[in-house]
């Protein structure tokens, strides 16, 4: 693999240096040495092309390594850039050795790459490759050939900026002479200046994400699903057996930081009113199913929506791949696990685990809350079952409408019968669209199962808040079936309900005002009410409003 810095740049002394940040396991002799030394470990390379302009940089893990998104004003084309440490001839070659042995010493000691402090240990081998030889190599080389060993040993190689990036959601590779491409937050698809030129490299690359991912990847079994210890979603197929441009990967970062009510509602996705909607939903125990296309949001808003369950309940969550992420300590997270040899004559290999086997398993654990991350085979028809057994469950699904939903949700391989999809309470549509020149991601509706219509066979469906793109706002449609149950279930008057709602909404708006945007802040703000209600009132400053619920 290289990276290409584009034809018009040049090593040299960057413009402009970017700031200095404390680096990890760098030891400096003093903070005077520290700054200077950094200064110079990677030299930015000037744009030296009027006709391309910088639109943006960003500072990966400085000083190490950096990105900027780049604009062609001849091809008008944005090009995301990839800036690491330059070597020179000497410190290529020397790198190269570096590995060769490391290679060696860890093959021979049995895995120490994965010993507690990783870094630290390559950062100590480097040395002592550099010492035991009596090479002449100065603090600045020294460097860049440990952030390379470490981007290389326990980071991902080449792509190891992307994957850095907060800012980026997927990393694509389709080929050996391919650009990798990136899906970022703010620019969407970009090409990067990463290609991979080599396809032996290439194939050893996808064979390293799949012991990250403690799989196999390999001649007879070309095709690998997977997950990283740090949480990303890996695809890959291997070599030219299955996809004739070579080897490909796709890499979904996943996201530390769950996103959160608050990051809803600042990326215009909802409301504050439907925040504080869907929160009453969660607290009360309203079974509800995301639908939406490709990377439209659901798992993101389904996350968002989870962090509003009782801190009391107990939770159990069930996904192919691990995105998920709660706060709750009564909490248990499922994952599917794929089987080795052939498949009986169940469908199944051995030891394979799918998402029948775990929503089974949960209905035993007795949970009150089950989070199913994406419905789409038999599985369904058990997760309807408990819902009409009085179980929360909250899933998502590949639909665009209420229509396509049950149409989805009652023909194979689901197979759940019409009648049992009157367990579910809510249906979220949501949808990546187009605002203005961005793509964005919006709650199209929130609609609400009132009951079945046995002459028609159809849902009764309601629509309680709608997005309308002439203005891109939502609208609330007039009247909510759930806040009349919780009305009955907790004995309120309408103005009883009108103002805990307001108090909700209250709540949401302290939080986005005051931009807390950390799951664990919020969520130390939502047990705080459901403990002591009036106290938090207090605390934010509450005077009673005078709009209707909704408004």
């Amino acid at each position: 693999m290289s990276v290409e810095l584009g034809s018009h740049h040049k090593i040299a002394v960057p413009a402009r240096k970017p700031r200095a940040a404390d680096a990890p396991e760098a030891p400096p002799p003093s903070a005077v040495e520290e700054d200077s030394l950094r200064s110079l470990v990677t030299t930015i390379p000037p744009i030296t092309d009027p006709s391309i302009k910088e639109v943006d940089f960003m500072q990966v893990q400085p000083p190490y390594s950096y990105a900027r998104v780049i604009f062609n004003e001849k091809n008008k084309e944005f090009l995301y850039e990839v800036i690491e440490p330059q070597l020179s001839k000497r410190e290529k070659e020397l790198l190269a050795d570096i590995k060769e042995t490391l290679n060696r010493i860890l093959g021979a000691e049995g895995g120490l790459i994965k010993m507690a402090d990783k870094k630290t240990y390559l950062r100590g081998s480097v040395e002592s490759y550099i010492k035991s030889r009596s090479l002449n190599v100065s603090s600045i080389t020294m460097e860049r050939l440990v952030y390379y060993i470490l981007r290389d040993f326990v980071g991902y190689g080449p792509v190891d900026v992307l994957v850095n990036d907060l800012g980026v959601e997927d990393i694509s590779c389709d080929g050996v002479g391919v650009p990798i491409y990136i899906f970022h937050q703010k620019y969407e698809s970009l090409r990067t200046s990463i290609v991979v030129d080599d396809e032996d490299t290439l194939n050893g690359f996808i064979v390293m994400l799949g012991q990250r991912c403690s799989k196999q990847v390999s001649v007879s079994s070309p095709i690998l699903d997977g997950t990283t210890p740090e949480g990303h979603r890996v695809q890959a197929t291997y070599a030219r057996e299955v996809t004739t441009r070579g080897g490909t990967f796709t890499l979904r970062r996943f996201k530390e930081k769950p996103w959160t009510p608050v990051e809803l509602i600042k990326a215009g996705t909802a409301n504050d009113e439907m925040v504080a909607y869907l929160w009453l939903a969660a607290e009360n125990g309203e079974s509800l199913i995301i639908c939406g296309g490709p990377a439209a949001g659901k798992t993101s808003t389904l996350n968002a929506i989870a962090l509003f369950i009782p801190p009391t309940a107990k939770i159990v969550s069930l996904e192919d791949t691990r995105e998920v992420n709660l706060p709750h300590e009564n909490w248990i997270p499922g994952a599917t696990r794929s089987g080795t040899g052939d498949r009986g004559p169940d469908g199944k290999a051995a030891g394979e685990v799918d998402m029948f086997d775990l929503v089974r398993a949960a209905l035993r654990q007795r949970p009150n809350y089950i989070i199913v991350g994406e419905v789409r085979g038999k599985e369904t028809y058990t997760m309807f079952q408990a819902m009409a057994t009085g179980h929360t469950t909250y899933s998502t699904m590949h639909a665009d409408s209420v229509k396509s939903m049950v149409n989805r949700l009652e023909n194979p391989p689901i197979n759940t019968p019409r009648i049992l999809l009157s367990a579910l309470r809510i249906v979220i549509i949501q949808a990546q669209v187009r605002a203005g020149d961005q793509s964005v991601r919006r709650i199209k509706q929130i609609l609400e199962i009132v009951g079945f219509e046995p002459e028609t066979n159809e849902l009764i469906t309601n629509t309680v808040y709608e997005w309308e793109p002439a203005g891109d706002k939502f609208a609330y449609k007039g009247h909510s079936f759930m806040m009349d149950s919780i009305m009955e279930l907790k004995n309120l008057t309408h103005e009883g309900m009108e103002s805990e709602f307001a108090r909700r909404v209250a709540v949401v708006k302290y939080l986005r005002e005051n931009n807390i945007v950390d799951h664990r802040q919020i969520w130390q703000i939502i047990t705080g009410y459901y403990r002591d209600p009036a106290g938090v009132m207090e605390r934010i400053g509450y005077r009673p409003p005078t709009q209707e619920v909704g408004a």
